[in-house]
């Protein structure tokens, strides 16, 4: 088995292809990216063959291209002719891709960028936080979910190539985006700004349900999660953890690390770049600077291994 087959299997589609749009959000943006690749690709023929013909064509051609036709015609009318063109089939095209406010009953999400993980709050119809959730987005297949996206430090940039077009999340602001899955299914994303540090491995997923399957794991998020005490617990407690981090149902309310109410039942770890099972959950609080250099959670190197075992079953508990 290669070494990343386990996390490819975890994320779906990974690395996520860029021209393979799976819902009415992302097809324009495909549509104009292969317009703009072919028309580049077509221009750069055009343009090579004319710097041949400078080089080595005949005399009488060479003459040719360099008279004031030539210029007039290859050098100011066909660019602007084609990048006005251009301009307007592209406004046209993606029109509707600009985000107005939400619509009546529809989904919100609210996705805050972090330095270098993501904070997702799933919105009420009041705009209040009904579950909080990092990482890993879950949205009912087959309708548009409103997106609501913010940073709390850095210039970040949410892009899931397959539901829809890249979007910046700047501090301070926020901005909207709509994406939507034709299908069920796991879609793989990537900050597509650069971020600082660790950014290459900022990404996540987005898993698409059919709707009755997204009813149940809604309701499932809003029950409280199922905490087991013990050994792990009180390590969870004592060591420091809950200053960073909340479990709902226990003292743990931090607010500077992820949410990890539910932190058993995801895909993956340490914003989609582990599979999540006991073993990388280990590797993860023991020393997650050496998985992913520069992030925010300190090493746990002071754990014996009994004490690792305990706290990674607590947290796989976490379900």
């Amino acid at each position: 088995m290669r070494p990343n087959a386990g996390l490819q299997s975890i994320l779906s589609g990974w690395p996520p292809p860029v021209l393979d749009p799976a819902g009415p959000y992302s097809q324009p943006v495909t549509t104009l990216a292969w317009a703009l690749l072919i028309g580049g690709t077509v221009v750069l023929l055009v343009t090579m063959a004319a710097l041949g013909i400078a080089l080595f064509g005949k005399a009488s051609l060479r003459a040719k291209l360099g008279g004031d036709k030539a210029v007039w015609i290859g050098g100011i009318a066909f660019p602007v002719v084609v990048l006005t063109g251009l301009l307007i089939w592209g406004l046209t095209l993606t029109n509707h891709l600009a985000a107005t406010a939400p619509r009546g009953d529809e989904m919100r999400v609210r996705i805050t960028g972090e330095m270098w993980w993501w904070r997702i709050a799933y919105l009420d119809t009041n705009g209040a936080t009904a579950i909080m959730d990092a990482n890993e987005l879950h949205i009912p297949a087959g309708q548009p979910i409103l997106l609501e996206l913010e940073a709390a430090d850095v210039i970040h940039s949410f892009w899931v190539p397959r539901l829809g077009g890249k979007m910046d999340m700047i501090p301070g602001r926020r901005n909207l985006l709509r994406i939507h899955a034709d299908q069920p299914g796991v879609y793989a994303g990537q900050c597509a700004e650069f971020c600082g540090g660790p950014h290459a491995l900022m990404g996540f997923v987005v898993v698409a349900h059919a709707p009755a399957d997204f009813a149940r794991w809604k309701a499932a998020r809003i029950a409280p999660p199922t905490v087991v005490a013990g050994k792990g617990a009180n390590l969870f407690m004592s060591s420091g953890c809950a200053a960073c981090h909340t479990v709902r149902g226990t003292a743990a309310n931090g607010l500077a690390g992820p949410d990890l109410s539910h932190v058993g039942s995801r895909r993956s770890l340490g914003a989609g770049i582990l599979p999540n099972n006991r073993g990388t959950m280990a590797g993860w609080v023991a020393d997650s600077q050496s998985i992913k250099p520069g992030n925010r959670m300190p090493a746990y190197k002071q754990f014996d291994a009994d004490e690792l075992q305990a706290i990674t079953a607590y947290l796989e508990s976490l379900k």
